[in-house]
């Protein structure tokens, strides 16, 4: 009775399948075998070693036979063995890579973060610092236009005026000049009159 098995292994990235019949019985009938030489108890002398006979050509070439037979399954076991660690390493390498490859994204992105955060911190403050700048100096500017208007005022101010004066009453009209601004007073003022 004999069985096909199959192999997968992975090679850049695809799998494929490699086919390996195997002869069920007589690898059964093999172990048995083995475990029936592990089986018998070792005398206390070792035998004498048996004389070798000649033996006939039909029983050589059967051992011949049987000796390629036990060395085609050993290689069949051997080759399985190679291929089952070898798609194990490659799928031990590929995690190791992903593992490696995820710990970089993730220092990547911390480096990133906290880039960005150094840049925000940097640009408050330097905002922060010109903001206090720009009102020193617009107090300054607030100061100077005062001091600016109160010596026009008082260099360049002047008024004029006209009145009219009669029995009863004095009609006055001023119009004070103080630099930007002008107040205009009309005022009529009547005097007691005694009779």
């Amino acid at each position: 009775m004999s069985q096909v098995m199959g192999i997968w292994f992975c090679k850049d990235g695809q799998f494929c399948e490699i086919p390996i019949e195997e002869d069920i019985d007589e690898t059964r009938s093999m172990k048995k075998k083995e475990k029936k030489k592990k089986i018998q108890p070792s005398p206390t002398l070792p035998p004498p070693p048996p004389k070798k006979k000649k033996l006939p050509d039909q029983e050589q070439k059967a051992i011949q036979i049987q000796a390629w037979w036990r060395g085609t399954l050993v290689r069949r076991t051997l080759l399985h063995a190679t291929l089952r660690a070898w798609i194990i390493q490659e799928w031990w390498k590929m995690t190791l890579a992903k593992l490696l490859e995820k710990r970089k994204r993730a220092a990547l992105e911390s480096y990133a973060q906290q880039e960005r955060a150094v840049v925000k911190l940097q640009s408050l403050v330097r905002m922060w610092h010109i903001r206090q700048r720009y009102c020193r100096l617009l107090h300054a500017a607030h100061i100077i236009q005062l001091y600016w208007r109160w010596h026009n005022c008082h260099s360049r101010g002047f008024f004029q005026g006209s009145y009219d004066l009669t029995a009863s009453h004095l009609g006055l009209e001023l119009e004070i000049f103080l630099g930007s601004q002008i107040c205009q007073i009309t005022d009529c003022i009547p005097f007691p009159i005694k009779s």
